[in-house]
């Protein structure tokens, strides 16, 4: 693979490991697999977006107790969809068929992806001041985290009818649009929405002295979200620690730049909104 290196001064590359974890139960149940492989694109790519990077390549590793080439062939299906969609290239991949580690009709599914910034154009935070502004984009449903709690609370049954389409809803990719909204403006940080939630993301992007005030009521919670905290009897800190809750990724950006950020966003056709600010205080989130 050959990167395009003669615009960058300082090249870094920024890698990521990552898998879709139980969502591939609902695909079973659904006998359904030509999404599952965009989820596990989205949960590379976009771990490697929030540091400025473009992703260049991606690999993916899938272990089966015995293939399935049907199966096989619609979960790369998703995955050429997935990277296409991040404009990121497939260069290969592994398939491991051990009948002595999984029973028939079990597997698992991983993927790797690595990218590349410029140093001095490298997105961790540092910048993040005081009365900085957070901006939510909105996410297409539940991604790929969340799912051991969500598989408790809906039946069998159910997932394979009223509520399978919901659950397997493929994970947004924002890498696109990332990428083409930092060509026009600043952003200083960026959080991806996924196991651990606001209150284990978001900090780790956000400097020491800072605390990130997110309201709660500026952005629509799906409906997916509601019946899971109702039928599991789930405790609101709870929910937003396990789940993305309608946002599936944050970005940072100066008090100035904030309107200008949304216009271009929804311009781009991704919905966005101010779910927060940066104040003074203790490094962590408070969701009000």
């Amino acid at each position: 693979f050959a990167p395009r290196l003669k615009v960058m001064k300082k090249p870094v590359l920024v890698s990521s490991t990552d898998g879709v974890g139980t969502k591939l139960i609902i695909a079973d149940l659904l006998k359904k697999y030509d999404t599952i492989g965009i989820d596990l694109v989205a949960m590379n790519v976009d771990d490697v977006v929030v540091l400025g990077a473009e992703p260049l390549f991606f690999l993916d590793y899938i272990a089966t107790g015995r293939l399935d080439k049907d199966q096989l062939v619609e979960v790369i299906r998703g995955i050429v969809r997935g990277c296409r969609e991040a404009n990121c290239a497939l260069i290969g991949g592994e398939t491991a068929e051990l009948p002595g580690l999984y029973e028939p009709g079990k597997w698992d599914l991983a993927g790797f992806c690595v990218g590349i910034v410029d140093a001095d154009k490298i997105i961790d935070g540092r910048h993040c001041r005081v009365g900085d502004k957070v901006i939510g984009l909105a996410s297409s449903g539940l991604h790929s985290n969340g799912y051991s709690l969500a598989r408790r609370v809906f039946s069998e049954e159910e997932i394979k009818n009223k509520w399978g389409k919901e659950l397997l809803k493929p994970t947004k990719i924002y890498t696109a649009v990332i990428l083409e909204a930092l060509k026009k403006i600043k952003l200083k940080a960026m959080a991806h929405i996924t196991g651990g939630g606001f209150y284990d993301n978001i900090p780790r992007v956000i400097p020491d002295g800072l605390q990130v005030v997110i309201r709660k009521g500026i952005w629509p919670v799906p409906p997916i979200f509601k019946e899971i905290q109702r039928r599991g009897q789930v405790a609101e800190r709870e929910m937003f620690r396990t789940f993305n809750m309608g946002i599936g990724m944050v970005a940072v950006v100066s008090p100035k730049e904030t309107e200008p950020a949304l216009k271009l966003f929804q311009k781009l056709g991704q919905k966005a909104y101010l779910i927060g600010e940066l104040v003074k205080g203790p490094h962590e989130v408070v969701i009000e």
